[in-house]
């Protein structure tokens, strides 16, 4: 059984949308899992009535698996995320991801402020052993498989090594929740020879020679729309933060861009176009885990609808199930022998932000 706490205050349409996808999420789930709403109680209750007699009457059936958890303060998108955890202990996003740090639930969702998350999960989860910090990981649609990205937020500059870490925790991603059996890992650059990048890349290019993963090389921006190098498929690909999310961004509006020029060449409705092209559709993928803490903390966007709220759900429990992060700490530790003399990451300034 899972028990995953959504955060109901966190989002642009909080509370109704991470209430509604937490009642959908339910319907759909097998009866052993549950889930807390963490935020202020009377706001969540009157949403859930309002709710349960009306667009989702039909949900009523799944109330009794749904447990409230006070927190009456709410991070808001303004609050400095390095301070969230000193200035308001007990808002919705620090309770929920401690009651994942104490072992009373086994994921936590959020579509709340990214930074205080990470600041959050970094500070009450803590990294694994031989990681100095941690990467968020997004799934790519392809004209072949999805593909891995990490990291597309979590620090806008890393070390080459931190670029290796990533690889690390990538793979360990793409066999748990991909079903990959020997991922490929792709290094992004300007161009795939071993000498094109910046100091990072080529550096990282030279260590992860050497890492005992299944390094492709150099991967380019073309390769990922198909999945693939002229070296084989692609199932992880490393970057920094900064070159990350300028490539999410970008490629979250290509799908919006195709289902229009097709809808409009084909006088089709956009909502079947949709249904055939729904993989570029980014509510289908829910939210990205943190990657790297040692606990379930899944990162949704900020305009999350009920529909992705309740497919990050989905991803938390299927991250608990698979037994993710403790696998990422076993493989850092089999592939780091003196990981656990690494000093506490948690005692630096934490990632940034």
């Amino acid at each position: 059984m899972a028990r995953i706490a959504v955060d109901a205050m966190g989002g642009d349409f909080a509370p109704r949308a991470p209430i509604a996808g937490a009642l959908q999420a339910l319907g759909a789930l097998p009866p052993q899992h549950d889930i807390e709403l963490v935020g202020q109680t009377a706001v969540i209750e009157s949403e859930l009535d309002a709710l349960l007699a009306g667009e989702l009457a039909e949900l009523a059936y799944v109330r009794d698996r749904i447990t409230i958890v006070e927190a009456p303060d709410v991070i808001e998108m303004t609050d400095k995320p390095s301070a969230a955890l000193r200035r308001k202990p007990n808002s919705s996003m620090v309770v929920g991801v401690k009651r994942v740090a104490d072992g009373a639930a086994q994921g936590f969702v959020s579509a709340g402020s990214t930074g205080a998350q990470m600041a959050v999960s970094f500070m009450l989860l803590k990294l694994h052993a031989g990681l100095t910090r941690p990467a968020i990981g997004t799934i790519f649609p392809t004209a072949a498989q999805p593909i891995l990205v990490l990291d597309v937020g979590a620090n806008v500059d890393c070390a080459p090594e931190e670029l290796v870490q990533f690889a690390r925790i990538g793979t360990v991603y793409a066999k748990a929740l991909l079903g990959r059996d020997n991922p490929a890992v792709g290094l992004l650059s300007v161009g795939e020879e071993a000498e094109k990048g910046n100091t990072a890349v080529k550096e990282a290019h030279q260590l992860l020679l050497t890492a005992g993963l299944n390094f492709l090389g150099n991967v380019e921006g073309r390769d990922l729309p198909r999945g693939a190098c002229d070296r084989g498929a692609i199932d992880v690909v490393v970057c920094d933060g900064f070159t990350g999310n300028v490539l999410l961004k970008f490629y979250e509006s290509i799908g919006p861009m195709l289902i229009g020029m097709v809808s409009k060449v084909g006088n089709l409705d956009p909502r079947q176009v949709l249904g055939a092209l729904k993989q570029f559709d980014v509510e289908e993928y829910g939210g990205s885990p943190l990657l790297g803490v040692r606990g379930v903390s899944i990162i949704s966007h900020g305009k999350s609808s009920p529909k992705a709220i309740k497919n990050a759900i989905a991803v938390a429990i299927r991250a608990w199930e698979s037994g993710m992060t403790d696998e990422i700490g076993r493989r850092l530790a089999e592939s780091l022998p003196d990981a656990s003399s690494v000093p506490d990451a948690t005692n630096k300034n934490g990632p940034t932000t």
